[in-house]
C-alpha cells in the first residue's frame, strides 16, 4: 500500500520553518563575516598581482633605455629622462594603488610584490650607478619607494628584495660593458681625479726644520685612474660572495643568482681581454664576443 502523500501546504510549512531555524542561527552572522573578508583578501591579492606586473613591466622597459646611454658618472641624457618619464610615473601609480592594501600586517601578507620589488630595484639601481658610479643604499632605495607609495603609507621594500635586485642589476652592467666596448671599442670607465700630492712634512719641520729647495718645489699633481666598470663589479662580487644568506627560499635564490654574477663578471673579463690582448690579431672593425667557440674541423677524406 503507498502512503498518504504529502499536502502542498505541510512542504511550504517545512521550508518556512527551516528558513526560520536558519536566520536565527548565531552562526550566521560569523561565518558571513568571513565570506566578506576573503573575498575583500582575494580582491586584496589581485591588485597587488596585477599591481606587481604593471610595475615589472614598466621597470623593464626604464632598463632597456638605459641600455641605449653610452657614458658613465654623468647625468643620463635627455632622451633618456624623457623616454622613461611614463615608465617612472606608471610605477608611481602602482604603488599609490596598492599603498592602502599593504599596511600593517598586509606588508607581510602578500609576497606577490615582490617580483616588483626587484624589477624596479633592478632599474633603480642601475639608473643610480649610470649617473654617480656608486651603488644606491638600501635606506635611500626604502625612501624612494616611501615617496612613490603617497599618503596611503608606504610600501615596505624588504632587506630581500634590494639584495636581490642588486642582484639582478649585475647583469645589465655586463651588457652595458659589453656593448660599450663592441661600440665604442673600450671599457667604459668613469672620469679621471686629479689630487694634490701633500707633502710629508708636519707643521712643525715646516717651520724649523723645512730646507730651502722644499720652498721652491711647487706641489705637483696626480691624476687617479678612473675605475672602471670591471673593477666596480669585481668589488660587487667580492662583497656580495661575503653574504650569508641562510637557508630557505631566500638563500636559495641567493646562490642561483650569484652564479650568474660570478659568470657575467667572467663575459666581461673575457670580452677585455679579448679587445686588448687579442685585438691586434683580429681584422679592423672587429668586436669582442661574449662566448666564443671553436669552429669544427673540416673532416678530411
Amino acid at each position: 500500500m503507498m502512503g498518504p502523500k504529502r499536502s502542498r501546504d505541510g512542504e511550504m510549512k517545512e521550508e518556512k520553518l527551516g528558513r526560520a531555524d536558519q536566520a536565527a542561527s548565531p552562526f550566521m552572522p560569523m561565518f558571513e563575516g568571513f565570506r566578506t573578508e576573503l573575498d575583500q583578501h582575494h580582491d586584496r591579492r589581485e591588485r597587488i598581482i596585477k599591481a606587481s606586473r604593471d610595475i615589472t613591466a614598466a621597470s623593464k622597459k626604464i632598463i632597456f633605455t638605459l641600455q641605449r646611454v653610452r657614458t658613465l658618472g654623468q647625468p643620463v641624457p635627455p632622451f633618456v629622462v624623457k623616454g622613461n618619464a611614463q615608465y617612472w610615473e606608471t610605477i608611481e601609480n602602482q604603488y599609490q594603488n596598492i599603498a592602502a592594501d599593504v599596511q600593517g600586517l598586509n606588508a607581510f601578507r602578500y609576497p606577490q610584490i615582490t617580483g616588483g620589488n626587484q624589477e624596479f630595484m633592478e632599474a633603480l639601481s642601475f639608473h643610480h650607478y649610470l649617473e654617480t658610479q656608486t651603488l644606491i643604499s638600501y635606506d635611500e632605495s626604502k625612501e624612494r619607494v616611501a615617496k612613490m607609495s603617497g599618503e596611503a603609507g608606504p610600501v615596505l621594500l624588504t632587506p630581500e628584495d634590494y639584495i636581490l635586485g642588486i642582484f639582478d642589476m649585475v647583469g645589465e652592467l655586463m651588457r652595458f660593458s659589453i656593448t660599450a666596448m663592441a661600440t665604442n671599442g673600450k671599457l667604459p670607465a668613469g672620469k679621471p681625479k686629479k689630487e694634490s700630492q701633500v707633502k710629508q712634512e708636519g707643521k712643525e719641520q715646516e717651520s724649523a726644520d723645512k730646507m730651502d729647495v722644499d720652498e721652491q718645489t711647487p706641489a705637483t699633481t696626480r691624476t687617479e685612474e678612473p675605475r672602471t666598470v670591471l673593477s666596480d663589479l669585481r668589488a660587487l662580487r667580492l662583497q656580495l660572495e661575503m653574504f650569508e644568506p641562510g637557508g630557505g627560499k631566500f638563500g636559495a635564490d641567493v646562490r642561483k643568482k650569484a652564479d650568474v654574477m660570478r659568470e657575467c663578471v667572467d663575459k666581461v673579463e673575457k670580452a677585455l681581454y679579448g679587445l686588448t690582448v687579442r685585438g691586434t690579431e683580429r681584422p679592423k672593425g672587429w668586436v669582442p664576443e661574449v662566448r666564443e667557440e671553436r669552429r669544427p674541423e673540416v673532416e678530411s677524406y
